[in-house]
């Protein structure tokens, strides 16, 4: 494939008009980062976008006031672009009818046509200005916004409210006090948490000896089943990614606090002068365009300058979906190679910014961590059967551990910011006594494929349309080792090495 295309963000000129994401030729408009909602399709569907709003947990009137809002800035938009488009036509008209006039040996209305051409020019840049801050406006405020939830997704508004699907095996029962994964870690003397915290802080574990291998020996077993078996095509992605590829996905703008960002400190001086200096030159200009009371009120179009991609920063992945969804940006991919199925074996790495106080023993929630995760790019015809088929590649990794666990499906409001329909996998800890999630499958529709600008050309009719993406984990590492730690536990405090993992221990079959 072609290398990625930077600059999701830069604002560039599109048409007017367009029918199902596809433009109308002859015809242009303004616009920043493709647009993670259609607003042409808000525009003839209002009610039902605020009705899925509200099912994310918008308060009741919310939606509609902001559906309203957008409404509002979109006719400002494409008013601003109409008299950006009439100024541009007027002056190609006037500079021909200039050549007329003088070829009439009309020199007064040479003149005046040449005026008229001169004050078109002074305009057009202010016309075309203010189009771009009213596109980038309305862009910022979509990409604000949640996926809306499928149909079929329960409605709720927290894990209390999803819905369980099924269960595999059972709870054990042992003749002895089980214990947490982090007592028998301490305990064999393998998981270290007091050194992780003097190297790097809280939220960080060194594994040594049995547990050191017995993660690596996961990792390997699950890309084997996913690559073998499953059909996934495995890949070594950078763990480093740019601001447009993390915007694709939709870990930004929303979410950059729960993101670890690397840069030089050289490089944060100078980024912060320049959104300084960008800062005030847009605050300015728009209250030169439309008023200083105005710009006041007008926080919609200020606020659209707060995040800006900024060549050459990175950022470190919080999963491998991130770099390997964001392989189809800016690409068109023939309907006959879908569906396209990714796996990574990765280190990811997050900030859990609201994390405080949750899962502070233990590797639960850290900020390092491994996961193997599956990625499919498909069809909107085949996504909800790929979503079916990702759920049980999933489930299959616990099986052949002979971990129980149950699927449930998510509500409106306990879904991810990007997804449209999710199932969770919680794995039974015995030492916890609780289900903990392990795995995460999500369709995302087309809302990343949107704002990657990621599309499919379809056999028939050779029609160009977004892809729809879907992402789950094929396990997280670090939580089916606390699972397998606690469900083969044995009552002198060693772990006895589950069948499935015999293959990548060397022969170990006991951590003790």
């Amino acid at each position: 494939m072609p290398g990625l295309v930077p600059g999701i963000h830069v604002l560039r000129l599109r048409k007017v008009e367009d029918v199902d994401g596809r433009d109308k030729p002859g015809h242009e408009r303004h616009c920043g980062a493709q647009a993670m909602h259609d607003i042409k399709w808000i525009r003839e569907h209002t009610q039902e976008f605020a009705r899925g709003l509200k099912r994310r947990g918008m308060p009741d009137d919310a939606g509609e006031i902001l559906v309203t809002e957008l409404l509002s800035l979109d006719e400002r938009r494409r008013a601003a672009i109409a008299a950006f488009e009439q100024a541009q036509a007027r002056r190609n008209a006037a500079s021909k009818e200039i050549g007329q006039a003088k070829a009439k040996k009309d020199e007064a209305g040479a003149r005046a046509l040449l005026a008229e051409v001169g004050e078109l020019k002074e305009r057009i840049p202010e016309l075309e200005k203010a189009a771009k801050m009213l596109a980038a406006g309305l862009e910022r405020r979509l990409a604000e916004l949640p996926n809306l939830p499928a149909d079929d997704v329960p409605d709720g508004v927290d894990e209390r409210d999803n819905v369980e699907r099924h269960r595999f095996g059972a709870k054990r029962d042992y003749g002895f006090a089980v214990k947490q994964h982090f007592d028998l870690g301490e305990g064999l003397g393998q998981m270290d948490f007091t050194t992780a915290a003097k190297l790097s802080g809280a939220r960080f574990v060194v594994l040594k000896k049995g547990l050191a291998r017995m993660e690596r020996a996961l990792a390997q077993f699950m890309l084997d089943l996913h690559t073998t078996e499953h059909g996934y095509t495995e890949v070594a992605p950078p763990l480093l990614v740019r601001d447009e590829v993390m915007f694709g996905t939709a870990q930004l703008p929303k979410f950059s606090n729960d993101q670890f960002r690397g840069e030089t400190e050289e490089e944060q001086r100078k980024q912060a002068y320049l959104n300084f200096e960008q800062d005030r030159k847009a605050v300015l200009d728009y209250a030169a365009q439309c008023g200083v009371e105005a710009a006041r009120t007008a926080s919609v179009e200020v606020l659209a300058f707060q995040y800006r991609p900024t060549p050459g920063r990175h950022w470190l992945i919080p999963t491998a979906e991130v770099p390997l969804t964001n392989l189809v940006r800016e690409e068109i991919v023939e309907e006959a190679a879908l569906p396209l199925r990714l796996t990574a074996g990765t280190p990811c790495f997050r900030a859990e910014a609201g994390a405080a106080g949750k899962d502070t023993r233990g590797m639960i929630r850290q900020h390092q961590f491994t996961k193997v995760e599956l990625v499919s790019v498909t069809t909107p015809q085949q996504s909800a059967d790929e979503h079916e088929r990702m759920l049980s590649c999933a489930e299959e990794v616990l099986r052949r551990l002979d971990l129980h666990y149950r699927v449930v499906t998510l509500c409106a409001g306990d879904m991810g910011f990007a997804s449209q329909k999710t199932y969770d996998i919680e794995v039974w800890l015995s030492g916890q006594g609780a289900y903990r999630e392990i795995s995460s499958c999500s369709n995302c529709g087309e809302f990343q494929a949107r704002r990657m600008n990621a599309r499919y050309r379809a056999r028939e009719g050779r029609r160009v349309a977004p892809v729809h993406t879907l992402n789950g984990s094929g396990v997280a590492v670090g939580r089916a080792l606390i699972a397998v730690m606690e469900t083969y536990q044995q009552g002198n405090g060693s772990i006895a090495v589950p069948d499935a993992l015999a293959p990548y221990m060397g022969g170990v079959k006991t951590i003790e």
